[in-house]
């Protein structure tokens, strides 16, 4: 990431605020939080708030400020971050899942009441950041409009599974949902909290979307065609719980649609399933067609950039899109 080192992005001082905005007396949901604070990892969307901000001209100072201050962007971005924490405390539940960010999933260390409530009380504590901002009413409705697309994104993939409907055009709407509903968030919001023209608005909400979109896709695309010593993780979940990816949706339009239909619907139950459809995906180019795909994106969203002036933070924000070429090599 050019210069990125030389800008804001989430450190210590965001923690911090992260932690105050969550404090609560109840010992469970605090412990949540400080894990929430504690894990840290990449923070992707708040680094995107940031970085946005920076791009249309603010500057790093103190908690504190006038309307549209370092403070308030501060704020934006803890609240981009609640939102996500909140959903991934539902997803674990929803997918079962054992851990989260390197630690035991909530719900199974504190039960499903804590672990759902937990997350409702990060958005109750979002609605009260929002309200407080400048331009308030138009993100509450930003926000609220996004925790839609999230749910109706999560609900789309069951729904999908469960019928066995297998699509191009659902699988870009349950990613958009996925993912790139809220990075598009993350990177717009700042130009309606700093009173950008709508033009900038637009642009960076659609280098979000695009952005969000390739860094999903790169991840489904992984999750079929990496190895579980460097994902981290088995591959071919998604084949287990039925689903249909990019290059397995691509296999589904060729002469083995039959063969990956079955082993779609069965949910790679069978020993050599998932291999199978892997060797098929790179046999019939469905990776490098998916690989093409990825970088079709991530240069629509280098391009939406070119409205802002150049600057660093831009910069960091090109080089975020240009890494998920970049994994492709």
């Amino acid at each position: 990431m050019t210069g990125v080192a030389a800008l804001c992005v989430p450190d210590a001082t965001f923690d911090a605020r992260l932690r105050e905005v969550l404090r609560s007396d109840v010992e469970f949901i605090e412990l949540i939080g400080d894990d929430l604070v504690a894990a840290g990892v990449k923070r992707v969307r708040p680094t995107l708030v940031l970085l946005a901000a920076q791009a249309l001209g603010a500057r790093p100072g103190g908690a504190a400020g006038g309307p549209g201050g370092w403070g308030d962007v501060l704020d934006l971005g803890v609240g981009v971050e609640l939102l996500h924490s909140a959903s991934l405390l539902h997803d674990d539940l929803i997918d079962d899942a054992d851990t989260r960010r390197g630690q035991q999933a909530a719900f199974r260390r504190f039960g499903n009441v804590v672990s759902v409530m937990s997350g409702d009380f990060m958005l109750s504590r979002l609605l009260v950041l929002l309200s407080g901002l400048p331009g308030g009413p138009v993100l509450t409705r930003m926000f609220g409009q996004t925790a839609s697309v999230i749910c109706e994104g999560e609900v789309l993939q069951f729904q999908l599974a469960a019928y066995q409907e297998y699509e191009v055009r659902h699988y870009l709407q349950v990613i958009h949902g996925k993912t790139a509903a809220l990075t598009q968030l993350a990177a717009s919001a700042p130009a309606v909290l700093l009173g950008a023209p709508t033009h900038v608005q637009e642009a960076l909400a659609t280098f979000g979307r695009e952005y969000g979109m390739a860094f999903q896709m790169q991840d489904d695309l992984l999750d079929l065609s990496g190895e579980e010593a460097v994902i981290g993780k088995p591959v071919g979940g998604d084949l287990r719980e039925g689903k249909a990816t990019l290059p397995v949706l691509a296999l589904l339009d060729g002469p083995h649609a039959d063969e990956v239909r079955a082993i779609v619907e069965r949910r790679a139950a069978q020993p050599g399933d998932v291999e199978r459809v892997r060797t098929l995906a790179v046999q019939s180019g469905a990776l490098e067609r998916t690989r093409d795909e990825i970088r079709r994106r991530a240069r629509l969203a280098i391009e939406a950039l070119g409205a802002l002036p150049s600057s660093e933070a831009r910069s960091a924000l090109e080089g975020l899109a240009q890494r998920e070429i970049e994994r492709l090599t």
